[in-house]
């Protein structure tokens, strides 16, 4: 595939002292939608603003569609939109002004018709000669959306771009982020909404304490690292899990009326013909059974977990984290 982002060796050591990044290396595919996720100051936004160049790196390099961020910063720059986490508007500016003025800054000719379609998807044209002073928090997040598209860019950066919005909005966001994708633009969106990569994305990558611990296919992740559940609903309540069963990974449910069992998906032996088997034997009469797979979320959760305990040795590779789970 055809990378657009590359990431080599990046580093970056406040002046206090803290490492905010340690050794990172990340390939983006052109075209496509990455989710990058992990828990509050993990190094997200950091490596967001040193790509797009508001922040300087201490070591490392990085290109965007082959374009060094220092050498030649002002083509790498024209090729990324950003939208940010805080909103950075003229509050006394209308949304016209802004979206011209933005275009402008790039270099970019002027072009009122783009300029119009990108408002209109967004909800903004018929206030386009409002000052941003009087709009809504939501639609204030709109017009930082609408500026990050005005002058076309191929790579577009969404830094937790529907925090505090309402579900219209996020909604909104969502197909727009579909047409755009579909158009050839690169995405990269951080998010806590975790179901929001489960939904957009084609590759997740995991950041925690500064380093990427994972980057896989969406799909691919989940079947690899996601485990099934079967519930089996009891007709009588149990005090504990029958003896005959307890070389199987099983929990009794709080009210005593379900048998939960953990077992891997991709196993042909997955023990589940043992546990009915052995239910039938103990005269332990079931009424249902209920099966669910761990949602990118609990993936998430595991693996950020794993990473912040003190004995495992994290490298920064996929190959590293599934060894620990």
């Amino acid at each position: 595939m055809d990378p657009i982002i590359t990431v080599s060796n990046l580093n970056k050591t406040y002046a206090s002292g803290f490492q905010a990044l340690k050794s990172i290396d990340l390939t983006i595919q052109r075209g496509e939608i990455f989710a990058l996720l992990g828990p509050n100051g993990a190094g997200k936004t950091t490596l967001i603003s040193i790509i797009c160049g508001i922040v300087n790196a201490t070591q490392g390099q990085v290109t965007v569609d082959g374009y060094d961020i220092i050498r030649d910063y002002r083509a790498a720059r024209k090729t990324i939109g950003l939208v940010p986490q805080e909103l950075t508007n003229n509050m006394f500016d209308t949304i016209w002004a802004t979206m011209k003025l933005s275009r402008g800054l790039f270099g970019k000719p002027q072009d009122d018709a783009h300029l119009e379609k990108v408002l209109r998807e967004l909800s903004l044209w018929d206030k386009r000669n409002e000052k941003i002073m009087t709009l809504s928090g939501g639609m204030k997040r709109r017009v930082l959306i609408a500026k990050a598209l005005s002058h076309e860019p191929d790579v577009l950066f969404l830094d937790e771009p529907t925090a505090g919005v309402d579900v219209e909005l996020r909604r909104d966001m969502w197909e727009m982020v579909r047409k755009l994708r579909a158009s050839g633009v690169t995405i990269i969106l951080t998010t806590h909404y975790i179901e929001e990569a489960e939904e957009m994305a084609d590759r997740i990558g995991v950041i925690s304490r500064g380093e990427i611990i994972l980057v896989d296919d969406k799909a691919a992740l989940m079947r690899k690292l996601g485990t099934k559940q079967l519930s089996v609903h009891l007709q009588h309540q149990l005090e504990a899990v029958p003896p005959s069963l307890a070389y199987l990974p099983l929990a009794l449910s709080d009210d005593g009326f379900a048998l939960i069992y953990t077992y891997d998906a991709l196993k042909e032996q997955n023990g589940i013909a043992d546990l009915l088997r052995i239910l039938v034997q103990e005269n332990i009469e079931f009424k249902d059974l209920h099966s669910s797979q761990s949602s990118l979320e609990d993936i998430f959760v595991d693996l950020v977990n794993t990473s912040a305990r003190p004995s495992t040795a994290v490298t920064g590779t996929a190959a590293a984290v599934e060894s620990t789970l």
